[in-house]
């Protein structure tokens, strides 16, 4: 059984959150399981839904593969030692993904060192604060932890995710089915150009 952990705070944005977390539960017949990972029991999103976590934060530590999404009050989460205290990763022996602000969450846990990133428009300031060079681009991924920029990237952490621990004929069959009718293709052929080359070699073969 494969368990992820979604990082939701509050002020959380619905479309990291929601759009990885249904995308990897394309793979419960295969036993696995994305969970809605939250410090408090629940949380509020920038748009006002509320809802209740799934697991709590300390999950994280325990789960097979862990993926921090963004939100507006990233930035005070960041500041926040007693909150950071509680993420325990450990890049050895799991998947990490961050997106957008969540960059930065991985950048103030030295998840991110000297490494290159990928971060969403409004958060790369923050990020380049944080000493971390950004890059012009949607997915990066260095071994084992990946940042993603933008919103709609989430389908590519995703993605890497899958192919990491399933293959990736798994991942291109989970993006087919969440993909709009009339442009599956496409958008199959977008998201394996975007993780393929950050994959190891056997994974991309």
């Amino acid at each position: 059984m494969v368990r992820i952990a979604v990082l939701t705070f509050d002020g959380y944005n619905e479309l990291d959150s929601f759009i990885a977390s249904a995308i990897l539960n394309r793979m419960k017949t295969r036993g696995w399981a994305a969970y809605i990972t939250s410090p408090t029991p629940q949380v509020t999103s920038l748009n006002g839904v509320t809802v209740q976590r799934q697991q709590p934060l300390e999950f994280a530590a325990e789960a097979d593969a862990v993926l921090i999404g963004s939100g507006s009050k990233t930035r005070q989460i960041a500041a926040d030692e007693g909150l950071l205290s509680r993420i325990r990763l450990d890049p050895s022996r799991q998947l990490i993904g961050a997106q957008c602000s969540g960059t930065l969450l991985l950048a103030k846990l030295g998840l991110v060192g000297d490494l290159p990133a990928c971060t969403d428009l409004t958060t790369r300031p923050w990020v380049v604060e944080a000493g971390v060079k950004v890059l012009d681009a949607p997915f990066v991924a260095h071994g084992n932890v990946a940042t993603a920029g933008g919103c709609l990237a989430s389908q590519y952490l995703a993605a890497w995710t899958i192919a990491r621990l399933a293959g990736l004929a798994e991942a291109e069959a989970a993006i087919h089915y969440v993909a709009p009718v009339g442009e599956k293709q496409a958008y199959v052929a977008r998201a394996l150009a975007a993780i393929t080359p950050h994959l190891p070699v056997a994974d991309a073969a």
